[in-house]
């Protein structure tokens, strides 16, 4: 039954004029990452990224401390949403710079639950049917090509693992809101394919990481 595992990419700069770039802290998870990767022995694995440079280096790194001399595809459908935008087209567009994380997850937590209960056309770019739709056309079209004795490794975000979770599980607005908030960077959500389609096995691993190297934005 072929695996994929859906791997958070580490830390961002929060705060720096790039947010787009891991800190050393997302540097180190990104190298932890690599050795579970490692224990796991993936099968023939395929990689996969989006295009933001956050979970792109995360790949490069996890692979080469696992040892997995693949070259990982580009897919723009694992990209995270703009926690920006969101903020500015439903909380208030002159919201001001939140001084911490903290604050910018409860701002984000409102936006984002306003935004998956607005909807919007499927065909709207910036609505959530098409965000969390692209999620799951990635995902699909990533298990059908799969080779059999092949698993794969996708390198995303939290909004987009939180985006497949819910739809697997069945869940609501406020699903995705929980799914996300508690998403941790460098943490791995496992699916199984079975004849039936995918199946959410374990959501947010991370006993890999060690206590002090836990973050979540």
């Amino acid at each position: 039954m072929p695996v994929v595992l859906l791997v958070r990419h580490g830390q961002a700069s929060f705060g720096a004029a790039d947010y787009d770039e891991l800190s050393d802290a997302g540097r180190a998870q990104a190298e932890t990452v690599g050795g579970e990767l490692a224990r796991r022995g993936l099968r023939r694995p395929v990689a996969v990224h989006g295009t933001l440079r956050r979970q792109r280096d995360t790949a490069s790194i996890a692979l080469a401390a696992a040892g997995i001399d693949v070259e990982p595809r580009v897919d723009g459908r694992w990209d995270e949403y703009d926690h920006l935008d969101l903020l500015k087209r439903y909380v208030r567009p002159d919201v001001p710079t939140p001084a911490s994380s903290r604050e910018v997850q409860g701002l984000l937590d409102s936006a984002l639950l306003a935004w998956v209960e607005h909807g919007g056309a499927p065909d709207q770019p910036d609505g959530w049917p098409a965000f969390a739709g692209g999620a799951a056309d990635a995902l699909h079209e990533l298990l059908d090509g799969l080779e059999k004795g092949s698993d794969a490794v996708v390198f995303t975000s939290g909004g987009v693992i939180a985006a497949v979770c819910a739809s697997l599980l069945g869940l609501g607005a406020e699903g995705v809101v929980a799914l996300n908030r508690v998403t941790v960077n460098g943490a791995i959500t496992k699916l199984v394919a079975g004849s039936t389609g995918p199946s959410l096995l374990t959501f947010n691993e991370h006993a890999h990481l060690a206590a002090d190297a836990v973050t979540y934005r």
